[in-house]
């Protein structure tokens, strides 16, 4: 293990550009910032975005068709909402904005944020309940959900619920998306004082907040997978899947986890780098196959390279 770059300022975010770079997000001071041989360069300031307690800049994910449109996509906070916009990114600099997705309501705290695109070419978008814990299950509303869109911010074709961008609901505060070799979506999530989960998701499922937690075996929910009974184990957040396991920063819980998965099936989490580095803010597979995890520790916040076997 060795550390990539020092003193980033709330990183919550990486993508890996195709020519070996990475894009990082820092949520406080709403900055992109170029990381590329230890050094991490400043190529966008995202004047938009109003961070406050959880909310700021916070996803990124670029285009599958990155080489040809130069796309990158940013989840981030604004003075009304939470939102999802689309940049050009190119001489270094993001240009050419323009907002894909907005009206997802936004707090101090449950704002989700992670997005990424699946290998079916659409965007997923987590999104928190923003302290509302009527609208997970009002599948009307964007927040407490996983949503599908294009591109262009539409509602994906074969979304569960028609014209909507809803892909999963009852969720209380998405933080990580991840897909296996078969294509199947992995979230983490976080838990009010108990059962933070990692769940599986299943278009059209409801994960069962504010009505239940964890894995409740109640036929009109769907269990999660993974149950941390104490949201001091674990509080997790950014996810990544590299050979067969999922891989989990936690942030209360301040250790790297590995969850075996096995087909539809999650094994039991096993800890790693308990306590060396504080809270870890996301987890990304890079180009090598090692893993980048962000830490959380503010204005001295870091990026470590770990390789798994």
């Amino acid at each position: 293990m060795r550390t990539v770059v020092e003193r980033l300022d709330t990183p919550w975010a990486v993508a890996f550009l195709p020519d070996g770079g990475a894009l990082i997000t820092e949520r406080d001071p709403a900055t992109v910032r170029l990381v590329r041989d230890g050094t991490a360069t400043e190529v966008a300031r995202i004047d938009a975005a109003r961070p406050a307690g959880e909310g700021g800049l916070l996803g990124i994910a670029l285009s599958p068709g990155f080489a040809r449109d130069q796309r990158v996509f940013l989840f981030y906070t604004a003075a009304s909402d939470n939102r999802v916009e689309s940049f050009r990114y190119a001489d270094g600099r993001l240009t050419e904005g323009r907002v894909i997705l907005s009206g997802i309501a936004k707090n101090t705290t449950h704002n989700g944020g992670r997005i990424a695109f699946g290998p079916d070419g659409y965007l997923y978008v987590g999104t928190g309940d923003a302290q509302n814990r009527g609208a997970p299950q009002d599948r009307a509303a964007l927040n407490g959900k996983i949503l599908r869109i294009t591109a262009e911010g539409r509602p994906a074709p074969g979304n569960p619920l028609g014209d909507s961008p809803v892909y999963s609901y009852g969720h209380r505060n998405v933080q990580g998306l991840a897909w296996d070799a078969a294509g199947r979506l992995w979230a983490t999530e976080f838990g009010p004082t108990v059962d933070d989960e990692v769940n599986l998701i299943r278009a059209g499922g409801n994960y069962g907040w504010p009505e239940v937690t964890g894995a409740p075996h109640r036929a009109e929910y769907v269990d999660a997978a993974v149950v941390w009974p104490s949201t001091a184990d674990s509080s997790p957040s950014g996810a990544a899947i590299v050979n067969g396991s999922l891989w989990v920063g936690a942030l209360r819980g301040e250790r790297l986890w590995q969850v075996p998965l096995d087909g539809d099936r999650a094994g039991d989490p096993v800890a790693h780098l308990q306590g060396r580095y504080g809270r870890l803010r996301d987890v990304e597979r890079a180009p090598d196959g090692s893993l980048w995890v962000l830490t959380d520790q503010g204005a001295g916040s870091s990026i470590l390279r770990v390789e798994v076997g």
